[in-house]
């Protein structure tokens, strides 16, 4: 059974519109196909889309961390606020 929607879903497009070297766009991470068809696809394509973006979007930043960033981040830490 399909959810009924009150509003469009929108555009995650943020302006910056620039291809990175994985073909993901720089400001919403969409792929050119997601970019150029958006607004025909439905909303349940339109959903798992931005989830996808949301996913790539993490990937990004933890590849762009240092490597020992990446290791407390995976780790976590028992203590709010506190440093390791």
């Amino acid at each position: 059974m399909q959810q009924l929607e009150f509003f469009d879903i929108p555009s995650p497009c943020i302006g910056v519109c620039q291809s990175g070297k994985t073909g993901y766009c720089l400001g919403c991470y969409r792929s050119r196909d997601e970019r150029l068809y958006w607004h025909q696809l439905d909303d349940e394509v339109k959903r798992r889309i931005i989830k996808a973006c949301n996913r790539r979007k993490r990937k990004a930043e933890l590849a762009a961390q240092p490597k020992n960033d990446q290791a407390k981040m995976r780790q976590g830490t028992l203590f709010l606020g506190g440093e390791e």
